[in-house]
């Protein structure tokens, strides 16, 4: 069985999209991946324009997702699905019962009534299928991690967790009011904001803790330019294992380009991350001592040499925690070929994707309901 690299079809992530250069680096970084087949938009020519600036053989290059499928079917290992989120459900299932293994950028649905159609599609087809969330492979964040399953922050007892951004209430360098894409200002049952960045907190909390969310109470309103489209959440929670979680993203809070924090209480220490300052985790014991850890300290994830392309002091960024996690697809669907399933800890599945599109769902009842929300996979076991 092949090692590398896997032969993958974009689906989406044109030139003009927030995240089709950063899948393509990323995917490529540790040559784990090779990109061969593309339809990269429904616009002609920034379709053609992608596959031109990215060295694609034209004749691989379809203006048509559906053809795609067809005429690159047992040629190609995996699709990534980076189209708006609305389009990857009837996507995500074509493509699986036409034998594909998918990668799909998160959110994975608008919905869990359409998550479920997903999961049994992946259930009926015996199928790969990925959902990407990005923050994950950052190294100190998974350190983080070892160290909550090395029992040095004790029992957890709180996690508080944030992701303010200012993209709705701050005008552009010509005093604009921004422009954001038609589809992300019409919001459903979930606002947008919520798959946007709601469904990175969810699973940041599990990624960490392990535990399953129980009942939530929140608060959705809005305050920027555009009053029809929720741009603010607040959310308390309360989670398995008697944890608690502290839930605010925003897209109105000026000041914050992407402020996505993460502290964790337990009764033995406790831990803080910040984007902005990535390589680098502050831990507190529970006799006062205050300690910075990064790549270069006694650690045990984050000194492995695939997470050093460069030595600590020259800071990883966003897209090496992008390939860190493409590596990790690339290690898992190679298994899945091999065994039929995956157990990476760094790989996500329909099934967590799902459950939390049912927390983002309780979150928006409890907003208009003005009371606490039951979430409906509570009681389902934990899931990767």
């Amino acid at each position: 069985m092949k090692k590398a690299p896997f032969r993958i079809g974009f689906i989406g992530g044109g030139l003009n999209s927030a995240v089709g250069n950063t899948h393509r680096i990323a995917s490529q970084m540790d040559h784990r991946w090779v990109l061969e087949a593309g339809c990269f938009s429904t616009n002609k020519k920034i379709n053609s324009e992608t596959a031109s600036q990215w060295g694609l053989d034209k004749s691989h290059l379809y203006e048509n997702w559906r053809v795609l499928l067809r005429e690159e079917k047992d040629k190609l290992d995996a699709v990534c699905l980076l189209t708006p989120t609305p389009a990857h459900s009837e996507m995500t299932i074509e493509a699986l019962n036409n034998g594909f293994s998918v990668i799909c950028e998160k959110t994975m649905a608008t919905s869990s009534k359409e998550a479920a159609a997903i999961c049994r599609a992946v259930e009926a087809n015996k199928g790969f299928l990925a959902v990407t969330y990005n923050y994950t492979g950052y190294p100190m964040l998974r350190e983080l991690r070892q160290m909550i399953i090395d029992g040095k922050l004790g029992v957890l007892n709180l996690i508080q967790i944030e992701m303010p951004q200012e993209g709705y209430a701050r005008l552009n360098k010509q005093g604009q009011p921004p422009k954001p894409q038609a589809w992300r200002l019409k919001d459903g049952e979930i606002p947008i904001i919520s798959l946007d960045l709601g469904a990175h907190l969810h699973h940041m909390i599990y990624f960490l803790s392990g535990e399953k969310p129980l009942q939530v109470v929140a608060d959705q309103s809005s305050y920027g330019f555009f009053k029809n489209v929720t741009d603010n959440v607040i959310c308390l929670a309360r989670y398995t294992g008697n944890m608690r979680s502290q839930i605010w993203y925003s897209k109105m809070a000026l000041g914050h380009r992407n402020g996505l924090r993460v502290r964790v209480y337990g009764d033995r220490g406790s831990a803080e991350w910040f984007q902005l300052e990535p390589e680098e985790l502050i831990f507190n014991d529970i006799r006062g001592k205050r300690e910075i850890i990064d790549r270069a300290s006694c650690v045990e994830i984050a000194d492995q040499s695939r997470y050093n392309r460069f030595k600590s002091g020259h800071p990883a960024g966003f897209i090496e925690a992008f390939a860190n996690h493409y590596y990790d697809l690339a290690d898992s669907l190679l298994e899945f070929k091999k065994t039929g399933s995956y157990t990476s800890p760094w790989v996500f599945s329909a099934m967590l994707a799902k459950e939390g599109l049912e927390m983002l769902e309780a979150i928006s009842r409890s907003a208009k309901n003005n009371c606490w929300q039951e979430i409906s996979s509570a009681n389902v076991q934990k899931i990767n």
